[in-house]
């Protein structure tokens, strides 16, 4: 198989997709990880700590719904390169801050680097893998994330042990570089979905107007709610976890990190199945799995933070992935089967929009909760439980988009890439 074959390749596009969203993801887990020495070496209290680990989210979220119309009018490949290339700097550059404010800034700028990388692996996935199997596609690109929760808690603990938090953003910069060259160099996808077409010949871009109208549409509305409901579950406990783990259960960084390898481990092989029994479930159903789903992910991180030992802590910890996978899958792979293709990437970005505002407000309340506590994690927890509700709410208004969306604009016409 030669260069231009295998970058054509749907298999290797997707492996391609998986390795930069694990990258991705690694250097976003492993400051949850870090944040524990990074606070020490700062003096950071707990509402700042939730400021460091939450504004990464605000350039990231910033950048979602630009990073997607991007992606639908130039290209999903040139706005992968140029995402990787660039968060790959700041990622190196964390390790280089000497205090509250730069830090701040370097995780800001990272955020706004990282922030187009989903919705454009969400473009090229609509360009390049057909619309029975997406959900898979999307369940195996968002399996990358599970699988840097598999790495990150014992490769930053070993790191942050052995050679402190600063060289470990080193090092961590250096292999999304080497990301960064083999998107260059070896992704080269067909344009479209329907059949073999020639790299950089006509492909469809949204006609004007097409933009506006996903805010109108009913099914991008309910996801963009359930995706920020979601979120906010989400993001709380892993930005959180380690230091509940540490702080409250009384565990050393290495005996956290291994341990939560196991949830980790579980979260790969949900992310798989979720993928194919999706795309097997008639129409109209994913309502009912995604509303269940958030109230079994709401009673579950509720258990999880009663439990009475570490073991319990664990076990629970190892079924909310059930319900992630499940919610994760139908948020982001109903736009890639239910609207244009021409719009994916903004439609993506539109609906993970609401989980990354969600990302850059849950760690941060969540510090001012636990002060205002005194240190304990009971309201937070009521907090996170909460947004279990609100996602089951915004299932239950769940409506097919496609016809809505298509009814109220013309066909899309090609232009040239």
């Amino acid at each position: 198989m030669n260069k231009l074959a295998f970058g054509q390749n749907p298999k290797m596009i997707l492996l391609l997709l998986f390795a930069g969203n694990l990258f991705s993801a690694l250097d976003r887990f492993v400051i949850n990880y870090g944040i524990v020495h990074i606070s020490d070496d700062l003096q950071l209290s707990a509402s700042s700590t939730g400021l460091i680990l939450s504004i990464f989210f605000l350039g990231y979220a910033i950048m979602q719904i630009p990073g997607g119309w991007m992606a639908d009018r130039f290209g999903a490949r040139i706005v992968l390169i140029v995402s990787v290339f660039s968060f790959t700097i700041f990622t190196s550059l964390t390790g280089l801050a000497w205090s509250f404010v730069s830090l701040l800034v370097i995780r800001f700028m990272f955020g706004l680097g990282e922030g187009s990388f989903f919705p454009a692996g969400a473009k090229m996935i609509a360009v390049s893998i057909a619309e029975e199997k997406r959900s898979r596609a999307m369940s195996l690109f968002l399996s990358a994330l599970t699988f840097a929760g598999v790495i990150s808690p014992i490769l930053a603990a070993t790191l942050l042990v052995s050679i402190g938090w600063r060289m470990m953003f080193g090092i961590i910069g250096i292999f999304g570089f080497t990301i960064g060259l083999l998107y260059l160099f070896l992704l080269k996808p067909r344009v479209g979905s329907q059949g073999p077409r020639e790299v950089d010949s006509l492909t469809e871009v949204p006609v004007k107007g097409s933009f506006i109208k996903l805010f109108k549409t009913p099914l991008v509305l309910s996801l963009m709610v359930a995706s920020f409901a979601y979120g906010f579950i989400s993001w709380g406990v892993m930005s959180w976890m380690p230091t509940y783990l540490v702080q409250e259960r009384g565990l050393n960084l290495i005996s956290m990190g291994l341990l939560q390898m196991i949830p980790a481990i579980a979260s790969v092989a949900f992310y798989i199945i979720a993928g194919y029994v999706l795309d097997k479930v008639k129409v109209g159903r994913e309502k009912w799995i995604g509303g269940f789903s958030g109230l079994g992910l709401a009673l579950f991180v509720y258990l999880m933070f009663h439990a009475e030992t570490v073991t319990g802590v664990i076990i629970y910890q190892s079924i909310i992935p059930i319900f992630s996978a499940a919610l994760s899958t139908i948020i982001f792979s109903l736009p890639l089967k239910y609207l244009p293709e021409a719009i994916g990437g903004s439609a993506v970005g539109v609906v993970n929009l609401g989980m990354q505002v969600a990302g850059f407000i849950a760690p941060l309340t969540i510090g001012f909760v636990i002060d205002a506590f005194d240190g304990s994690f009971n309201g937070a927890v009521w907090l996170l439980v909460s947004f279990g509700v609100v996602c089951f709410i915004a299932f239950m208004t769940l409506k097919s988009g496609r016809e809505n969306f298509i009814s109220e604009n013309p066909q899309t016409i090609p232009a040239v890439k």
